[in-house]
């Protein structure tokens, strides 16, 4: 359970980072890698390459 929730406390100061400081289409495509690299690491156990 511990496992889950780290990647996504980190991801919601990344997100809050990327809000603040990015503009336009770049902002939403940092988002997006965010989002997707977290999905990953707590659905499928650790991360992209493991």
């Amino acid at each position: 359970m511990i496992d889950q929730i780290v990647p996504i406390l980190i991801a919601v100061v990344l997100i809050a980072f990327a809000w603040k400081v990015l503009k336009g289409i770049i902002k939403t495509i940092a988002l997006v890698v965010i989002l997707a690299t977290v999905a990953a690491w707590v659905f499928f156990g650790g991360g992209l390459g493991a």
